[in-house]
């Protein structure tokens, strides 16, 4: 009887064996899981060239289908189909009817107007939909022609319920048979060519000739002082206005939620998530052109104007009132009645109706037409924008412009010319200095004792310098006590920092965004409440022999590509260097870094970020962390007395819910090797300890493909305790991480 026992338990024991090599037999030939790389990655510069500032920006592609392109006739029948009631179900209702020309393309009306009372949200204006690639609030359309369907069949909007019916009613009518016959030779009359029809009209309205595009070109007179200092305003790490109304179209095809509170008596409008992978209330980002002509606004036109919109920002959107999830970009802000009179201004200045289509005085089929209505932002448009010059600056002679005794740097930035040097002479200024003309350099000329000139911004003013002008260089200046950025540089191609020292200066110290051909060198960065040097968004970056200490983050490259950060001394940081990939931003992607030859030490500072912000997670004691970025490689680095982690390879789900994200989450093809880890991980932060996790030399979350570790294994100290190599076969590596995957999953 023993002996059967043994014997079956044997059996039951080989079968075990059996099925977990299987198992691992299996793993062993199973892919791991890879993200997804976005075919355009966003991240850099767009700036055209050749052209006199870095302002002048290339609009996105017509977002026209290959089964749909663009034709005069297709235009003029769309325009006509746009005014004719003929297309609802009751021919009472157009297209115009909710986006009138007169009133910016919508209808300004708190909520749109349907067939049979109010429908749930605002109407959205049309102009420039050619360049998006997400329709309405939610962006339920993937494109202009289905977007048109939409309102065609609504209950509530046109109420189309018979295709058919609406075919045949068209066909009845000579003139359209021949408009539709020289629109789509060969084709019968539907539903399909009405949508391709309207869509190739919606696609002529493009606005992209405000006087803000005549200064981008370069005629510095298109803007008055006040929309000048309203746009300084606009990009401002204060306001952060640019960081979702990006240039040119001034919208973008993300969802945020920005926090506005439903309708008293409304239901509850759950925006994106409601259609797509999102949280509740996102919403989609709309463009600020001919932003003045369509009030009211947001999603359920809860604002009646600009100025409430600017105080819904400056109170910190919903936050302020226990929203949860306003997007981290949204923060609390201060203006005087002078400065948001001042970015109204500059609001006004985006306005354009050059291309506005005429209304028919008829339609084919005899319907009544939409009239003229007087919109009153038309005339205080007129008055508030300049005439301009209609010429555009010329470039200098490369001549040294000398600040004055008497004068701000301001000032004699604004006497420079595209190739020409400002000088700075020793001394202190309490200013901000706006930098949009191209080829410009700015130096601080030191006193005789190495002494760099000044700018402080007295814990009042938001930055110390703002340039969005190409091939700019800036050096050799002590920049301090300004409430929201040092030096911030955005869109910009060519940029050189070196030799700056940034103490106490909000946020960043050292900020380029959307930038191409970044050189950040020489200058020291110190209490940043987010980064010290931060380059965001932006392509072929080198940070290099820089000293940034006592800032939350001490260098932070954010959805950029191309990256090298070398010679770098990192200490008394919350962390001392992050690569990241962040979601609902323009570029997609974080690719392609090289971080090596730094000292990184003794980044235990407590973590003094903004709450809300994504800077305000990360554990104090961190050394190197790399949270969902690809292709990163370290080496050569001296990584030593992190209190919580030498380097950490995490996914972005540390951060962030699943619903939140809209980019890849994964670490993947990271290199890590050669570098020296002392004494890392000793007294770890909480935060590990809720993850389960020790402090280590290295801590890895088991996420992504494509980790190899090849550091020496005497004294290292690693989580999970054995790390993948470049020696293992991929189907050691398949086959070890489908493993500690499932222990994951069981102890979860």
């Amino acid at each position: 009887m023993i002996k059967t026992i043994l014997t079956w338990i044997g059996r039951v024991l080989a079968a075990l064996l059996g099925l977990l090599a299987l198992a691992l037999l299996v793993a062993a030939f199973r892919p791991v899981p890879r993200d997804e790389v976005p075919a355009v990655y966003g991240a850099g510069a767009s700036s055209v060239q050749p052209s006199t500032t870095g302002l002048l920006r290339a609009f996105p592609e017509l977002n026209s289908p290959v089964d749909n392109p663009q034709t005069a006739e297709k235009v003029a029948l769309g325009r006509l189909l746009f005014f004719d009631p003929v297309l609802s179900d009751n021919n009472e209702m157009s297209c115009a009817s909710c986006h009138h020309p007169d009133l910016g393309f919508a209808d300004g009306r708190q909520l749109a107007q349907g067939v049979d009372g109010e429908t749930q949200r605002n109407a959205l204006s049309l102009w420039n939909v050619a360049y998006s690639a997400h329709f309405f609030w939610d962006g339920r359309a993937p494109s202009l022609e289905e977007q048109v369907l939409v309102p065609l069949e609504h209950p509530n909007e046109m109420q189309v319920s018979d295709r058919g019916a609406l075919e045949a009613e068209l066909e009845a009518i000579p003139e359209y048979v021949q408009l539709f016959d020289a629109a789509f030779p060969g084709q019968r009359i539907s539903v399909k060519t009405v949508q391709h029809a309207l869509a190739a009209f919606e696609r002529t309205l493009t606005s992209q000739n405000s006087p803000f595009d005549a200064y981008a070109a370069g005629d510095l007179q298109a803007l008055t002082a006040s929309q000048r200092r309203g746009f300084a305003l606009f990009r401002s790490a204060a306001t952060r206005c640019f960081e979702c109304h990006t240039a040119p179209t001034f919208g973008n095809d993300t969802f945020r939620i920005t926090g506005v509170a439903d309708l008293e008596g409304q239901e509850h409008d759950p925006g994106r998530s409601a259609v797509g992978d999102a949280p509740d209330g996102a919403f989609k980002v709309p463009t600020l052109r001919n932003i003045v002509l369509s009030a009211p606004y947001m999603h359920n036109g809860i604002f009646a104007s600009l100025e409430e919109v600017i105080d819904f920002y400056a109170g910190g959107g919903g936050r302020a009132d226990g929203v949860q999830g306003v997007d981290p970009l949204i923060r609390p802000f201060e203006l005087t009645d002078q400065e948001k009179s001042d970015l109204i201004a500059f609001l006004y200045s985006l306005t354009d109706e050059s291309q506005l289509p005429e209304i028919p005085t008829e339609v084919p089929s005899g319907l009544p037409v939409v009239t003229r209505i007087e919109n009153p932002e038309r005339n205080n448009a007129a008055e508030i924008n300049a005439p301009g010059s209609g010429e555009t600056v010329s470039n200098g002679s490369g001549a040294e412009i000398v600040v004055q005794p008497d004068e701000t740097i301001q000032a004699a930035v604004d006497r420079a010319r595209p190739g020409d040097t400002v000088l700075i002479p020793y001394g202190l200024y309490h200013e901000r200095v706006v930098v949009d003309l191209n080829d410009i350099t700015i130096l601080g000329v030191p006193n005789a004792a190495g002494e760099n000139p000044v700018l402080d911004g007295e814990d009042k003013l938001t930055e110390a310098v703002i340039a969005s002008g190409n091939n700019f260089e800036i050096g050799y200046l002590d920049v301090k006590n300004y409430t929201d950025n040092g030096v911030i540089v955005e869109g910009v191609t060519n940029v050189h920092m070196h030799h700056i020292y940034a103490e106490k200066t909000g946020t960043y110290g050292l900020y380029p965004v959307q930038s191409t051909g970044v050189l950040i060198e020489d200058s020291e960065v110190t209490g940043a409440d987010d980064a010290g040097i931060y380059a965001g968004q932006s392509e072929d970056v080198v940070i290099r022999n820089n000293i940034v200490h006592g800032n939350v983050l001490g260098i932070e490259a954010e959805n950029t590509v191309n990256a090298e950060l070398y010679g770098n001394h990192a200490y008394n940081n919350t962390c001392g260097i992050l690569v990241v990939l962040l979601p609902h931003l323009t570029s997609r992607i974080s690719l392609n870094t090289q971080v090596y030859d730094n000292l990184i030490e003794a980044n235990n500072h407590s973590n003094f970020a903004k709450d809300g912000t994504a800077a305000a997670i990360m554990p104090p004691g961190t050394g190197i962390a790399l949270i969902a970025s690809d292709k990163v490689e370290v080496y050569g680095n001296t990584v030593k007395d992190n209190n919580t982690g030498g380097i950490g390879i995490f996914s972005l789900t540390i951060a962030y819910a699943k619903d939140e994200i809209d980019v890849g989450d994964r670490p993947e093809d990271i290199y890590i090797h050669d570098n020296q880890l002392i004494n890392n991980g000793q007294q770890p932060d909480p935060f590990l300890a809720q993850l389960g996790v020790p402090g280590s030399d290295i801590l890895w979350d088991v996420s992504g493909a494509g980790l190899r570790v090849d550091q020496p294994e005497e004294g290292l100290n690693v989580f999970p305790p054995l790390l993948p190599s470049s020696s293992w076969g991929d189907w050691a590596y398949r086959m070890y991480w489908h493993a500690l995957n499932f222990v994951i999953g069981l102890v979860s």
